[in-house]
């Protein structure tokens, strides 16, 4: 007989989408569970409206925003600003799948690297950047706000498939 596991989220019940200026609330719901120094709603509108670099998406799971993630595109190199999933939600990988639809955005729209920083106590989320490719390269002292806490810095070379600039120079 076959085992189910009812922890894990099926393909079928989980979308990725750009982020609207609607969604900002759900999202700062997240960024008060996942951050002691949460973003605010206006840093999110001035992101969604103002900054051309930035590229945000959610995970919706059933209609309910479970986690999103941000990026700046500047040239071929991508920086994540913010990931984080809801709590009810963690624990099922879908940080990894969240992370995993960045890099693939990324790499659509031309970047060949991708860059985060992480603080150097969280290391749940440095394995899984380093599962997925990323390496430490450096440290940014202080760098966190609420502790002075230092940054491991790290970058990860984006697969040369796919690419969006690619497939229109063909």
């Amino acid at each position: 007989m076959e085992q189910h596991q009812p922890h894990i989220i099926p393909e079928t019940s989980l979308v990725f989408r750009s982020m609207r200026l609607e969604d900002i609330p759900f999202i700062c719901e997240i960024e008060q569970e996942a951050f002691t120094t949460p973003w605010t709603e206006g840093a999110f509108q001035n992101e969604l409206t103002n900054n051309q670099f930035a590229h945000y998406m959610i995970m919706d799971i059933e209609g309910e925003v479970a986690g999103y993630g941000g990026m700046w595109l500047i040239m071929e190199e991508a920086h994540v600003t913010n990931i984080a999933v809801r709590n009810t939600y963690r624990g099922r990988k879908l940080g990894e799948r969240l992370l995993r639809e960045l890099m693939r955005t990324a790499t659509f729209l031309g970047a060949i690297r991708m860059t985060l920083e992480v603080r150097a106590s969280n290391y749940v989320a440095q394995n899984l950047y380093e599962k997925l490719g990323f390496r430490s390269v450096g440290v940014r002292r202080g760098y966190y706000t609420d502790n002075r806490e230092d940054a491991i810095i790290m970058w990860a070379d984006l697969p040369k498939s796919k690419r969006r600039r690619d497939s229109l120079e063909d």
